[in-house]
């Protein structure tokens, strides 16, 4: 692809960075931000820098947050007792927008893959196990997606806190196999929540 300009190419070069963006649809991007008001671009590339400087991360939940205590974590109506483990923060929001679960979060941050080279100790495991022992969690829900790698971390999981008396389940088999959590729909997502069932009874398929 040739360009008349050095400082457009590098921009479609940055963009085209972002994940599901080809240099086509870049440069498509790109010259419609040339068509904009600069004060509108500004205010994108301020959100961008500020979003990127100032956000933080739940320190009890790992989520998403702009304080130290995500908005879940810090609501007194949410059900501390129970706890849903997820993958990372957009299933959290896929989760929230079903408003199908009043618990808690507890974002990994990835699954355990060998073949990517990420093991247990790359992930948030060991600060759920934490509160597992704490004795303050009554349920976990695993909802991470039905693939190997998710089977996999959550049988390493409920290794860790078999011993500990609490309940585990997992999301209804309403999520198809290999699907990943963020894609599916509000419904089926809901319901999976809602008729969760024994994790241990999974070990059994």
């Amino acid at each position: 692809m040739e360009f008349s300009s050095k400082l457009l190419e590098r921009a479609v070069n940055e963009m085209s960075q972002l994940p599901g963006i080809g240099k086509r649809t870049a440069l498509r991007l790109v010259l419609h931000m040339l068509k904009q008001p600069k004060e509108q671009i500004m205010s994108l590339s301020n959100a961008l820098q500020s979003m990127r400087n100032d956000i933080k991360f739940c320190k009890s939940c790992y989520n998403i947050s702009d304080v130290d205590l995500c908005e879940i974590c810090s609501n007194p109506n949410r059900d501390e007792t129970i706890i849903c483990v997820v993958e990372d923060v957009r299933d959290v929001m896929a989760i929230e927008n079903t408003s199908s679960f009043k618990g808690l979060y507890h974002v990994l941050g990835g699954k355990i893959s060998p073949m990517d080279g990420i093991g247990p100790h790359d992930l948030n495991i060991q600060s759920l196990v934490d509160k597992v022992k704490a004795g303050i969690v009554n349920e976990l829900i695993f909802a991470l997606s039905s693939t190997m790698e998710g089977d996999t971390t959550n049988f390493y999981i409920f290794k860790q806190i078999q011993d500990y008396k609490i309940n585990v389940s997992t999301i209804a088999r309403g999520i198809s196999v290999g699907d990943e959590l963020e894609y599916a729909d509000e419904i089926t997502l809901g319901r999976s929540i809602v008729n969760r069932i024994p994790f241990e009874a999974t070990l059994k398929l």
